[in-house]
């Protein structure tokens, strides 16, 4: 029953969506694992992107699909860094994100990873202005093929690939990262009637210091 519920779906399900459609007291952790055993081996492969499940091709066979390939458009070094500083950072607002850079962030950048689905607004600051936080989404998990935002390098990791220079300054940490869906503490949700008025009317400027 798993196996066709995952099949048969367009989007990765969870295990509480799994729940609903088996008998009760299914052990669904228990199921997903065989599952994921038995297709270890096969063409395709029982996957895990935020907590949810679904079929993958098996990665090695990628290849076999891939008959013409449209090149994708690379993202700016801006677009990075801020993509970067809010999936360790978040929840995060745009001005804490220009006070880690330290350099202005254009709206044009948060534009376009919000375009790619990779982030998403997830709710307002209790601070004057009620800023607008950030964090990352399933869509983000899936792209660089996270289980969870735990999975981001840490410190060593990003020392050992060259990312952050190996004398780095002492006290210096990496965030633990914590994409959690539930609002924290200094966060106020967002109201469906706000969602058409987010076009930020601060005036910033809306080019990036690095061009």
């Amino acid at each position: 029953m798993v196996e066709a519920l995952l099949f048969a779906s367009r989007d990765l399900l969870s295990a509480e969506e799994l729940a609903i459609r088996l008998p009760a007291g299914a052990d669904i952790p228990a199921l997903v694992a065989e599952l994921r055993r038995i297709y270890a081996t096969r063409g395709v492969n029982v996957i895990e992107i935020g907590g949810k499940y679904g079929f993958r091709t098996a990665e090695d066979l990628s290849y076999l699909l891939a008959r013409e390939q449209v090149e994708e458009r690379r993202l700016s070094r801006a677009a990075l860094e801020t993509l970067a500083i809010i999936a360790y950072h978040q929840p995060v607002t745009r001005a804490e994100i220009e006070e880690i850079r330290g350099v202005s962030t254009s709206k044009g950048t948060v534009d376009v990873l919000l375009e790619t689905g990779w982030i998403r607004m997830r709710g307002r600051r209790r601070t004057p202005g009620r800023p607008v936080t950030y964090g990352t989404t399933d869509a983000f998990l899936e792209h660089f093929m996270l289980a969870s935002v735990g999975d981001l390098p840490g410190l060593e990791e990003l020392k050992g690939t060259g990312l952050l220079d190996s004398a780095v300054p002492a006290g210096f940490t990496v965030p633990v990262p914590n994409d959690s869906a539930e609002l924290g503490a200094e966060e106020d949700p967002i109201e469906d009637d706000e969602l058409f008025d987010l076009d930020d009317t601060s005036g910033e400027a809306e080019h990036d210091d690095h061009g």
